[in-house]
């Protein structure tokens, strides 16, 4: 069985986020034919086209960890019922220079995680605007709106709700056969 690399994207920064221990949570869980690695967005300097005749190191890094993906896995955060800039700021980045998209193609699934009841649900369907429109196939289903996630984790930052836990398995089984079905 070929094994699928799955770069995942947390849009989240703090040390003890919610997203971040989710997708902790869920790269435990994944499928034996994805191997899941984290990618840290953290210290990518914002997008600047002025800067694309010498780009950043951090930039040429992110591109080529994407082009080495099969896939992508997102988390985000909502912030003002969007997404997190720095996860609009690692898009950006990865869709440059014009013609060369680093993210084209890549199949994709988005997962929100929030305190509230609301999930994260304009946060997520915010990134799907924008990974329409970089050629990202992204799942329709399931969609993943996790909410209430201040109860759902001990203090070590392990998922306890048996609930959650069961719902992401069966979210990462229909992810591997996303990947399966559409990675190039």
């Amino acid at each position: 069985m070929k094994k699928y690399k799955i770069a995942v994207v947390v849009g989240s920064l703090r040390k003890e986020s919610f997203n971040l221990k989710t997708a902790k949570a869920m790269m435990a869980m994944a499928p034996d034919s994805l191997e899941l690695e984290l990618m840290d967005i953290s210290g990518l300097p914002m997008f600047n086209e002025d800067l694309e005749a010498n780009p950043p190191k951090e930039w040429a890094d992110l591109r080529k960890e994407i082009k080495g993906a099969d896939g992508l896995l997102f988390f985000t955060p909502e912030y003002n019922r969007s997404v997190p800039g720095v996860l609009k700021n690692a898009i950006d980045v990865g869709s440059r220079p014009y013609g060369e998209n680093s993210w084209n193609g890549k199949p994709a699934a988005v997962v929100s995680v929030s305190i509230g009841a609301i999930s994260g649900f304009g946060a997520n369907h915010h990134l799907r605007q924008s990974l329409v429109f970089v050629n990202v196939p992204t799942m329709a289903q399931p969609e993943a709106y996790i909410g209430g996630a201040a109860d759902l984790f001990d203090d070590n930052g392990k998922l306890i709700n048996d609930s959650t836990k069961g719902f992401l398995k069966d979210y990462m089984a229909a992810f591997e056969k996303w990947i399966h079905t559409n990675a190039k």
